[in-house]
């Protein structure tokens, strides 16, 4: 089914992070063509926990034309160059899933089957020796220049970056309603979005609309019925708990730390005058309450906010696009927040609709191929999330219990199986997230592989030897250099 209208007014339901990152790229980079109007309520309160983003976002900015310093002081952001991961393979244990790529790779094989072979040659390293920007977080270190790159993402106040967003789609003209939406109005023959009811009785007509309405789905699923795939079974995680405190140092780590509990696990966001705190659980093994308590217990600082919980279920709408209604955000589906995806969704989300935009009308072809690339890129992340908790050697809680006996997707089990028994890893094509990402966590959390590529043992033992030492050296002189996090901030964007 085609629908041959054309798409001149474009409506997005609810402000919060998806709503204006969806309105500042329409409106700069197709506002010419395009009528954008977003309507939002300062009554309805954001989830606004999602302050840990991955290095994509900066490809966003650049695309936006929007300056990084100004965007990172108005948003009090830190830098980020990867995530400590506490007590997930087993406790006391910890590794860090870094933003940069480890050592040097050949045509044959990617460099840990060089490192795997160093191993049985009885050298004595570790894989994350060979990782720069690994070893710059260990150390608390950041900074750039054009000589010296370092691979890196952000942590962000996200209610202000939400505003930082409203105040630059304004010069694109992008225009904002405020008001509360009391009714969806459909078409009776199409079945499609046709208006928008506030509560002051006005109406908003729209050809095409975006849901960025949380998990309330108000458009795609309230209205439109699209359907959710549950994935509880895989992410038993349902409830999180956050709360922001007052820095207590002036060392601000440039990475998350994520520190697994008996029944889920906590986060630690640093930015530049606060740190955000989470604590992520399965209900069925921890009450709120005594999540509360965990929480409070494990913090520093003073609290600056009250804890407030906040209810949701892993998994996706059947759908993110669903006749002339497109899903972002929390609307569209939830994975957990265990590798700062959520932006990443909202961000490709909208770049993939722009690529697709229905200027002469909404085809059914388009429609099917934005699905089909969002199941594609949300179930590899799903994949990613899922081998965290799959792949522990805990078993002192039953909900570990569980996690380390619950059945996993073919596509993930595969890509386990393969890596422990060959050493190898290959990407899907929706696969944000890069060998060196799947390696850097399978490593971490206990597996080791039972074969290498020979290619690794061509070199000689002398030659492999150099090659390794000349990488390490070469990052420990650069690490050497660089000053620390918390003073490249000061110099480069200091909080607004």
């Amino acid at each position: 089914m085609t629908h041959t209208k054309q798409i001149k007014n474009v409506v997005i339901a609810g402000g919060g992070t998806a709503g204006w990152m969806a309105a500042a790229a329409l409106g700069k980079l197709v506002g010419k063509n395009i009528n954008v109007t977003l309507v939002e309520s300062d009554d309805i309160a954001t989830i606004g926990v999602g302050e840990a983003t991955i290095p994509p976002i900066r490809t966003f900015h650049k695309l936006l034309g929007i300056d990084e310093q100004a965007f990172m002081k108005a948003t009090q952001a830190s830098f980020k160059l990867g995530i400590s991961f506490e007590d997930w393979g087993q406790k006391n244990t910890d590794y860090i899933h870094s933003f940069g790529m480890t050592g040097k790779e050949c045509w044959a094989g990617e460099f840990h089957h060089f490192w795997l072979h160093s191993l049985s040659l009885g050298l004595k390293s570790e894989f994350a020796d060979y990782c720069y920007e690994l070893q710059a977080a260990k150390q608390g270190k950041c900074a750039f220049n054009q000589q010296n790159p370092i691979n890196y993402a952000f942590h962000l106040d996200a209610s202000r970056y939400a505003l930082f967003l409203r105040d630059f789609s304004h010069d694109f003209g992008v225009k904002r309603v405020e008001g509360k939406i009391t009714r969806v109005n459909k078409c009776a023959e199409t079945g499609n979005i046709k208006s928008l009811t506030l509560s002051d009785e006005s109406t908003l007509d729209g050809d095409f609309f975006i849901d960025c309405t949380g998990f309330r789905g108000l458009l795609i699923e309230q209205a439109l019925h699209t359907g959710y795939e549950d994935w509880s079974h895989l992410l038993p995680c349902d409830s999180a708990i956050a709360v922001q405190t007052k820095a207590i140092s002036d060392e601000i780590p440039p990475y998350t730390r994520s520190i697994a509990h008996d029944a889920g696990w906590q986060w630690q966001i640093p930015l530049q005058q606060r740190v955000g705190n989470g604590l992520v659980f399965c209900s069925r093994y921890l009450s709120d309450e005594d999540a509360k308590q965990l929480l409070l217990d494990n913090i520093q600082g003073e609290t600056l906010t009250e804890p407030r919980v906040i209810k949701f279920k892993t998994g996706r709408r059947r759908k993110g696009w669903n006749k002339n209604c497109l899903a972002l955000g929390l609307a569209s589906g939830f994975v957990e927040p265990l590798e700062s995806t959520s932006i990443h969704l909202i961000m490709s989300g909208v770049i993939r609709f722009m690529r697709l935009f229905p200027f002469n009308g909404i085809t059914e072809q388009a429609i099917s191929e934005y699905n089909k690339q969002l199941k594609s890129e949300i179930e590899n992340i799903r994949d990613f999330i899922v081998l965290h908790y799959k792949v522990t050697e805990r078993n002192d809680s039953e909900f570990w219990r569980h996690c380390q006996n619950m059945e996993v997707p073919d596509t993930l089990a595969h890509k386990i199986s393969l890596f422990k028994e060959t050493g190898r890893v290959f990407l899907d094509d929706g696969d944000i997230f890069r060998v060196d990402s799947w390696v850097q966590v399978m490593l971490g959390q206990g597996i080791k592989p039972k074969q290498y590529h020979l290619i690794a043992s061509l070199m000689s033992d002398e030659e492999l030897t150099r090659f390794l030492s000349s990488i390490k050296q070469q990052i420990s002189q650069r690490v050497v250099q660089l000053p620390t996090h918390e003073a490249f901030l000061q110099q480069y964007c200091p909080a607004n």
